[in-house]
């Protein structure tokens, strides 16, 4: 996609994250905006910061693991904007538990949102999306869309699976005007993990595995978030990486040490990251800093 100028885009899970940034930085690139998320706050948040802009932004207060108001949601974008060349399906979350212990209706939360929620949302617009002269679906799966870590079971499930479904469709699509990606973002300071649900009878759910304390989640939350990169940047990494038609977006050096180790040695990979991430956290300090003169 050559401009996002004068085109429409839909973010989900714009409250905060990468969803907030992609409208912000989408704004600032005259791209009208239609940004949705389950809170209602942090939507608002977001709207006040692209409306230093002038662009059209449409607030849309949606569960994205309920079909019914995906349905709703198709109706009042087109009836507010008529028309919509960019999907972003970036709302995610997870649950910290082992599958032992993970209650049912916890699995298939997670999964209705992070999977049913992008298949739905695409199955909707998709036509649309095809009909205009330029157009773009962006998923966002994970780096844990390619590798594995334990008591993360049912986020790796729904990642795994968008990584499938969205890479299937795009060899659908190719060489058509809809271009269509798969991002797989690595470690960025998001608030993914405070949100999180935690199942207390599954064991070793400590981030020890993460940031070698044992703390509270709260704590965890603030850890995660303060040393990863920041939003701002990686939403630019995924626009640029729209504008460039790559179909894969790897977000962050962390990600593509990933996807190399899992490729090298699929069996093993674990036993390289110590080595290969410990020189990753110490020089890269500057990516947990936003994108200067962006509003706050």
């Amino acid at each position: 996609m050559k401009s996002f100028l004068n085109k429409t885009a839909v973010i989900t899970g714009a409250g905060s994250g990468m969803g907030r940034y992609l409208a912000v930085l989408l704004a600032k690139a005259g791209c009208n905006v239609a940004i949705c998320d389950i809170n209602e706050e942090a939507l608002a948040e977001t709207s006040k910061m692209v409306n230093h802009y002038n662009v059209a932004c449409s607030t849309h207060i949606v569960d994205i693991g309920d079909k019914e108001e995906i349905d709703a949601l198709y109706k009042e974008v087109i009836q507010r904007h008529k028309t919509v060349d960019l999907l972003f399906n970036n709302a995610g979350i997870t649950v910290l538990s082992n599958f032992e212990n993970m209650p049912e209706k916890d699995w298939d939360r997670v999964i209705n949102v992070n999977f049913h929620g992008v298949v739905n949302l695409t199955r909707k617009f998709l036509s649309h999306l095809s009909e205009r002269p330029e157009a773009a679906l962006v998923n966002t799966s994970s780096i844990f869309g390619m590798i594995t870590v334990p008591n993360q079971s049912v986020y790796h499930a729904a990642k795994f699976a968008v990584r499938g479904f969205t890479e299937s469709i795009a060899k659908e699509f190719k060489g058509t005007n809809l271009q269509i990606h798969a991002v797989h973002p690595g470690h960025i300071g998001t608030n993914i993990l405070a949100s999180a649900k935690r199942e207390e009878s599954s064991p070793d759910l400590s981030l020890v595995n993460i940031v070698g304390k044992n703390v509270s989640q709260e704590e965890q939350g603030k850890i995660f978030r303060e040393n990863g990169m920041h939003p701002s940047r990686a939403a630019q990494i995924i626009l640029e990486g729209v504008k460039a038609k790559k179909s894969r977006i790897l977000v962050g050096l962390d990600a593509k040490i990933m996807d190399l180790s899992q490729r090298l040695t699929p069996s093993h990979y674990q036993k390289l990251w110590p080595f290969l991430l410990l020189p990753l956290f110490v020089f890269r300090r500057h990516l947990r800093r936003p994108i200067s003169g962006l509003p706050k």
